[in-house]
C-alpha cells in the first residue's frame, strides 16, 4: 500500500517534497503527471490541447488507480487529480497529506510563464481561482495538513515524517 499520498495545488512542492520524503522514508518516489505522460506518449500540455481536460481526467484517474494499488512508496498526484469523484474514493484510507502554499509563493515556485495547461490565460487569476476551488477538496481527503509557504523543505519533510501512523 502507498505510504504516503501528496496532494496540493501546482507550486505547492508535491515532486521536490516526495522525492525528499521517498529518499528519507527508503521508499520510492511515483508521480501520475509522468506516468500519464507515459502512457500517452506526450507531455501533459500536449494532452490537454490536442486530446482535451476530459480525456486528460480520464487518464489521470486511471494512473492515480494504478499507483495506489501498485507502489508502496510515496506517491504525488497531479494538482487537479482530487476533481474526479472516483479518484476521490480511492483515497480512501491511504495516508493524504494536503501540501497547503499561498499564492504568492505559488506564483513564484510555478512561474508565470509555464506551460502549465490550466494557466495560460492570466495565469495569476487562473492559479488563484484553481486553489480556491480544490481548497476544500484537498482539506476533505487530507489526513494531514502541511503549510509549505517560505518553508525549508527538509523542515517539511520532518513535520510529514512525524505526521506518519505509527
Amino acid at each position: 500500500m502507498t505510504k504516503v499520498v501528496l496532494i496540493g495545488p501546482p507550486g505547492s512542492g508535491k515532486t521536490t517534497l516526495g522525492r525528499l520524503l521517498a529518499q528519507r522514508l527508503g521508499v520510492a518516489f511515483r508521480d501520475t503527471d509522468t506516468d500519464v505522460e507515459s502512457v500517452a506518449g506526450k507531455p501533459v500540455s500536449d494532452i490537454f490541447i490536442e486530446d482535451g481536460e476530459a480525456r486528460f481526467r480520464e487518464l489521470e484517474h486511471e494512473a492515480v488507480r494504478l499507483a495506489l494499488a501498485e507502489h508502496d512508496g510515496v506517491l504525488s498526484l497531479g494538482g487537479g487529480a482530487i476533481l474526479h469523484e472516483g479518484t476521490q474514493a480511492l483515497l480512501d484510507g491511504h495516508h493524504v497529506v494536503y501540501l497547503e502554499v499561498g499564492l504568492a509563493d505559488a506564483v513564484q515556485r510555478v512561474g508565470l510563464g509555464s506551460a502549465r495547461p490550466l494557466l495560460v490565460l492570466n495565469p495569476r487569476s487562473q492559479l488563484k481561482k484553481l486553489m480556491d476551488e480544490r481548497r476544500p477538496v484537498y482539506e476533505r481527503l487530507a489526513v494531514l495538513t502541511v503549510v509549505t509557504d517560505k518553508r525549508d523543505p527538509e523542515d517539511l519533510v520532518e513535520e510529514i515524517v512525524k505526521g506518519l501512523p505509527a
